[in-house]
């Protein structure tokens, strides 16, 4: 029997202790100052400020590697919303990120995302690369970020104006 109470115990302890680490985080990775998303309005619908961005990302060295029609997608579910990510990267960056430490395609090509928000205003998004990668404790990782972040910033910037 008290084995059993025992097991119970530890059961139930695990499980309040996962819960509270769960709830906990959140708060905690807010007040810590967690990643900063990058938001600037831009003139224009969501369709006008992708193909802006997509312009620009060429000019600036990089290129689009992919899209995810988000709003397209969801409004298989009913809602209807315009958003639209860009995965935006260099193969000669990715292939210093990706000999520095491969785990970086978690982070790597970098999110833009364009959506209209609750106003009917167009936004781009994004977390700075240098957020993203600092966890990997790489100061080769660390250097390209910061280039990264000097690039979209730049970049986002110019949508903005």
């Amino acid at each position: 029997m008290i084995q059993r109470v025992s097991r119970r115990w530890r059961a139930s302890e695990t499980a309040l202790l996962a819960g509270a680490l769960l709830f906990a985080g959140a708060p905690l990775a807010a007040q810590s100052g967690g990643p900063a998303i990058v938001q600037v309005q831009a003139p224009g619908s969501v369709q006008q400020v992708v193909a802006k961005l997509k312009k620009m990302v060429g000019q600036n060295g990089m290129m689009v590697m992919g899209t995810l029609d988000q709003g397209k997608v969801l409004s298989m579910t009913g809602l209807h919303v315009q958003t639209e990510t860009l995965f935006v990267g260099n193969p000669q960056v990715g292939k210093k990120l990706f000999s520095a430490d491969p785990g970086v395609g978690l982070v790597v090509p970098v999110r833009v995302n364009v959506y209209q928000n609750a106003e009917g205003r167009t936004v781009v998004s994004y977390l700075p690369p240098s957020v993203l990668l600092k966890d990997y404790g790489n100061p080769a990782i660390d250097k390209v970020a910061q280039m990264l972040d000097t690039k979209l910033h730049k970049m986002v910037t110019m949508l903005g104006s």
